[in-house]
């Protein structure tokens, strides 16, 4: 194949959806009752999954814990998924656009998802800070593990 006929690397986003979401109260109503100093932690997962030999499923996970007075006020789970084409890319530049970029255009997607289930609970939104997917990908690359991460209440907005 001659250079003016190779494919160009690219990505297509073809379509974006909420995979997967709950929503638990474990103290119920009783929560209300608490002071409200709320301390957040969120663990954040990426997996994908080959659907043919252009078309890949990417699933970002996002596991949100907020406590008050030492309990556990809710826990909210999302599983924001896209599918997308890619085409012309060798194995590191697939793995890292699989492992990066992707999270990196269904985060707010997410994080979207993330503020409605707490307001839907009337709770305020939590406004989710930014996460650095290219350094958690590269993290990932070290261990050889599904990247996960575990950001501190510091790290988040209220």
């Amino acid at each position: 194949m001659s250079e003016e006929n190779a494919i160009q690397p690219s990505l297509s986003v073809r379509r974006i959806f909420l995979k997967d979401a709950s929503l638990e109260m474990p103290s119920g109503a009783k929560i209300f009752n608490e002071d409200w100093n709320p301390s957040v932690n969120m663990d954040v997962a990426v997996n994908n999954e080959a659907l043919d030999e252009t078309h890949y499923e990417v699933t970002l996970t996002l596991t949100v814990k907020v406590e008050t007075a030492g309990k556990t006020a809710f826990l909210i789970e999302v599983h924001n998924a896209g599918i997308v084409a890619l085409e012309g890319m060798n194995e590191e530049q697939r793995s890292h656009v699989l492992g990066a970029v992707c999270p990196n255009i269904l985060f707010p997607y997410a994080r979207e998802s993330v503020d409605n289930l707490a307001t839907k609970a009337s709770f305020p939104p939590l406004m989710l800070a930014p996460i650095n997917f290219d350094a958690l990908y590269e993290q990932s690359k070290q261990s050889d593990n599904v990247p996960t991460l575990t950001v501190p209440a510091e790290a988040m907005t209220h």
